[in-house]
């Protein structure tokens, strides 16, 4: 892997960036000032990706928002394996947001006041929420001040180089937990290792049901 690789070893060396740049981790509660860092997840497809990058950030004292999915097809926040995650989150100090599908932003109380939309349209992405922060509006959003990893791309290039000198006046940093933590050097490969962990995963579920496969 290449030193920009979208890998937990280079994870931890963003993190190490940002404290070397003396940011401070931020919650979208507080409106942005100077030395903001909003560490930002939306877990799109993995409960497990989640817990194993929240561990790493508990271990370095980095505080994120998880944003998780009612409506998801990949998960279940009401499974033993959701009820767990949410709990763990907490008791490592991280916020949890809705990550809402549009027009549906039903929060309740596993949620903080804060919505991030999945597969957000230009025409809504930033419109107001009643009742909750959207972390796509202003003054969260912010043209230059705005790092994305989605489908396994930087549109503006890895910022651990400008984390580390300090170079962003505040941040909104958004990663998906499952490009980091499933192997691969295209969003592709990634997703194939998610598949083949999940496959494995499946199989032992279905021997604690005792689903006889011979």
């Amino acid at each position: 892997m290449g030193a920009c690789a979208f890998d937990l070893t280079h994870y931890r060396a963003l993190l190490e960036a940002a404290k070397t740049g003396g940011y401070e981790w931020a919650s979208f509660d507080r409106h942005p000032r100077p030395g903001y860092l909003y560490l930002r997840h939306d877990v799109d497809l993995s409960l497990e990706a989640a817990l194993e990058m929240a561990r790493i950030e508990h271990e370095l004292g980095v505080r994120a928002t998880y944003f998780l999915m009612t409506e998801s097809g990949f998960y279940n926040l009401d499974s033993h394996v959701g009820h767990y995650a949410q709990r763990q989150l907490r008791n490592w100090g991280h916020a949890i947001g809705l990550h809402a599908v549009y027009p549906r932003a039903e929060l309740d109380g596993r949620f903080d006041p804060v919505v991030a939309w999945h597969n957000p349209e230009p025409e809504y992405m930033s419109q107001p929420i009643v009742g909750a922060v959207n972390v796509m509006e202003e003054p969260f959003f912010t043209k230059g001040l705005y790092r994305s990893d989605s489908n396994h791309a930087w549109r503006e290039g890895c910022p651990h180089e400008e984390l580390a000198a300090g170079a962003f006046e505040w941040l909104q940093l958004l990663i998906h937990p499952e490009i980091w933590v499933y192997e691969g050097a295209t969003m592709r490969e990634s997703m194939e290792t998610m598949l083949e962990t999940k496959r494995a995963e499946w199989l032992e579920m279905l021997a604690e049901d005792r689903i006889d496969l011979l």
